[in-house]
This record gives C-alpha cells, sequence and structure tokens, in this order.
C-alpha cells in the first residue's frame, strides 16, 4: 500500500514539511508517481529503526538519553 506525504505526516502527526525534510535526508524512502509515495512498509522500517532516537533535526539523528 502506498502512502502520499500528507497521510504520512498524520500519522506521524507532524506536518508535510517536515516529511519532506525525513525524505530529502534519506531516512524515508519514497517512490515518485507524479508526487511521492511512502510504502507503508518502508514507513513501519523507519519507525522501528529510529525508535530511540531524536530525529528532530533529520540531519543530526541523535540518540534519546
Amino acid at each position: 500500500m502506498l502512502l502520499t506525504v500528507k497521510e504520512v505526516s498524520k500519522i506521524l502527526k507532524t506536518n508535510p514539511t517536515y516529511v519532506y525534510k525525513l525524505i530529502d535526508s534519506g531516512k524515508l524512502p519514497t517512490i515518485k508517481l507524479g508526487s511521492y509515495k511512502v510504502r507503508t512498509v518502508a514507513l513501519e522500517h523507519f519507525l522501528r529503526q529510529y525508535e530511540g532516537y531524536d530525529l528532530t533535526d533529520p540531519q543530526t539523528v541523535k540518540e534519546i538519553s
């Protein structure tokens, strides 16, 4: 299943601009079909991979202490 950037932002409870930052930083893989789409399995993998990390700035990921 594919999600739009807006749908991902709702799931993550953030805004679409932040989702684009995750995409631009290479943290969240996408498929471009006219506009960016995120596979649900890619989003689930992203959430598992970065659990316990501070992604406030996707360029500077820090472990939560």
